[in-house]
């Protein structure tokens, strides 16, 4: 017969045996939900310029991040890199996201989109801010995009034929427009392009004013007075970065200036047809929680367009450039709460 006591020793000792093993077991599974709890992300950003719509953008896709859980300075970790409109420093920055160990690259506008996708070949990579990202090389196809590169375009070409109609309805006396322009960059000539050919559909001529520079902008719309009805700015980085000087010329000369997004509408333009730049942004963050959170692929991820398009007038702009605005320019207005700038 067993010894009881001897019996009872044994049972203890495998009472303890089991339990350390489970708490060894807990403590490890606990580490391990640590250490995944504690994970920082981090994010390369490279925007090419300082200008309201571009800010708007990177504010609403770190916006998007924090509503997921993505938290600057407790598990997401951004590089803000800004080229101030300088080529050289726009591959720089390129070249050293590329050596960075980001989870996930976003590229502000399409001169910085180009250098990245030429640089950044293992890393999920983003665009936004960006017209046509076919033009611009940065993608295959839309629907469904091959290698790392996915994001969205802030156009939809019905915006501009819409606000090419706009013109032609409400400003009978507009038979040519200027356009103060950066041949040098993509998304500014394909944009000019659709205007150009909307335009000639009413009789209406595009005239053009080149600049290689923010500092040609206002000699560039001053060379457009008196040969010109009215001006239109397209989503071109470089004009937009002077895009006062434009202001300040339709201002004194009475010139209706239209241009690409509410930004510019909002800082002295009279109209356009499109959306916040805040929620263009906002969507292409959605896009990264999709990828860093949701595990999808950047193939996986279709590229958008703006698609809550609406007329945007600011009526102080109106006054300064001498436009009698109609109750049937504000009936065109879908939302006139928020579109119609006092």
């Amino acid at each position: 017969m067993f010894n009881k006591k001897v019996w009872g020793s044994l049972v203890m000792a495998a009472v303890l045996l089991v339990t350390v093993g489970c708490g060894s077991d807990a403590k490890s599974t606990s580490e391990e939900k640590t250490d995944s709890a504690a994970k920082v992300y981090k994010i390369g950003i490279s925007q090419i310029v300082e200008h309201p719509a571009l800010d708007a953008t990177r504010q609403g896709f770190i916006a998007a991040l924090k509503d997921a859980g993505f938290v600057e300075g407790e598990n997401l970790k951004i590089d803000y890199n800004n080229a101030q409109n300088d080529q050289t420093n726009n591959l720089s920055i390129a070249q050293k996201i590329a050596g960075d160990k980001d989870d996930l690259v976003l590229a502000i506008a399409t001169p910085s989109a180009q250098a990245v996708v030429q640089q950044v070949k293992d890393t999920p990579v983003l665009f936004a801010a960006v017209t046509d990202p076919i033009a611009a090389k940065l993608v295959d196809k839309l629907d469904q995009p091959s290698g790392n590169v996915t994001g969205a375009s802030d156009s939809n070409p019905e915006a501009i034929a819409q606000l090419m109609k706009f013109i032609s309805t409400n400003f009978k006396e507009v038979k040519k427009v200027g356009l103060i322009i950066n041949e040098g960059e993509t998304n500014a000539i394909v944009m000019a392009d659709k205007a150009k050919t909307e335009l000639a559909k009413y009789g209406i001529e595009l005239v053009k004013a080149p600049v290689t520079n923010t500092s040609e902008v206002k000699q560039a719309a001053d060379s457009l007075v008196g040969r010109v009805d009215a001006f239109y700015v397209t989503l071109d980085n470089m004009v937009v970065n002077g895009f006062d000087a434009i202001v300040q010329t339709a201002n004194k000369k009475h010139i209706p200036l239209f241009t690409s997004d509410r930004d510019t509408v909002e800082n002295g333009s009279f109209a356009t047809v499109g959306f916040k730049y805040y929620d263009h942004g906002y969507q292409v963050g959605q896009m990264a929680v999709d990828i860093l959170k949701n595990g999808k692929k950047t193939n996986e991820l279709k590229i958008t367009v703006p698609d809550k398009l609406d007329l945007i007038l600011n009526l102080k702009a109106a006054e300064a450039q001498g436009i009698a605005v109609t109750d049937q320019m504000k009936a065109e207005v879908k939302d006139p709460a928020n579109n119609i700038i006092q």
